[in-house]
């Protein structure tokens, strides 16, 4: 099989469960895979060796900072990014080997839809609608934000070209799983939230619930994934409220303490 000349990296953290059908995934026609990875207690590492994989150990950065540094280990400039839950399709491995055909690339910066698959599921539900990111970079051009909390590629004026087919993303071992992930997101988008008035934020806990479960359930179409679905928009619509209601706690916190006297 021809191979792309493009580095696949993958940031890692106990991911020893599921990394090896990433890296099974892209090995055969990409240049070279790096995983970084952040101090696993399992064995990540192990697997990902095992797997043909070139791995870097690295503390945690934040998500920009840690997709920043695996960018800088690549030996290409032209780099693949996934997440070690995240799995190419073959429709897309061909269009991105389309893509370098004629080695020079039409963009410097190509996106492409993710689909969700629910566990216990081979595949995303019927009509799937979830996100589209931008994965496969010229890292002279574009590179990740560098921020904690979010790890998007910044593309500036660039424009950008849009593949069709998608990666499946197994985001969740389980229902209880998915809990646990948004509630320490939740956690990390509160600490770091602009200040906000608590009053502004009251006028959101009262939309928020509805809105993101029609968001989830019918925009992006969870409707078509049975009671799975169902139970999907349900969570994500709830942990988006308790993201806004824990803000406004935290904002109501800091109206009263700039409110009380000073004591001595």
């Amino acid at each position: 099989m021809a191979r792309a000349p493009v580095s696949c990296f993958i940031i890692s953290k106990n991911e020893a469960d599921r990394i090896a059908r990433t890296i099974r995934a892209v090995r055969p026609w990409v240049d070279e895979v790096v995983v970084v990875d952040s101090e696993s207690a399992d064995d990540t590492v192990g697997v990902a060796l095992a797997e043909g994989a070139r791995v870097i150990t690295q503390p945690w950065l934040g998500f920009g900072g840690q997709k920043r540094f695996a960018e800088e280990q690549c030996r290409n400039d032209w780099v693949f990014n996934l997440d070690a839950d995240e799995v190419v399709t073959p429709q897309l491995m061909q269009e991105i080997l389309a893509v370098f055909a004629n080695e020079r690339p039409g963009f410097v910066a190509y996106g492409m839809p993710l689909k969700m698959v629910y566990p216990g599921c081979a595949k995303p539900r019927p009509l799937a609608r979830d996100h589209w990111y931008v994965r496969l970079y010229n890292r002279r051009f574009v590179r990740f934000r560098h921020s904690r909390i979010h790890n998007s590629v910044v593309t500036g004026s660039h424009a950008v070209g849009r593949l069709q087919a998608p990666i499946h993303h197994f985001s969740m071992r389980s229902f209880a799983d998915m809990k646990r992930k948004l509630n320490e997101r939740t956690w990390l988008l509160v600490d770091n939230a602009s200040p906000n008035g608590a009053g502004s934020l009251r006028l959101r806990l009262l939309s928020e619930l509805p809105m993101n479960f029609f968001k989830y359930y019918v925009v992006r179409r969870h409707c078509m994934g049975g009671l799975k679905g169902l139970r999907y928009a349900a969570i994500q619509a709830s942990y988006r409220y308790l993201k806004i209601y824990r803000i406004w706690r935290a904002a109501q916190q800091r109206e009263k303490s700039s409110r009380s006297p000073l004591t001595a």
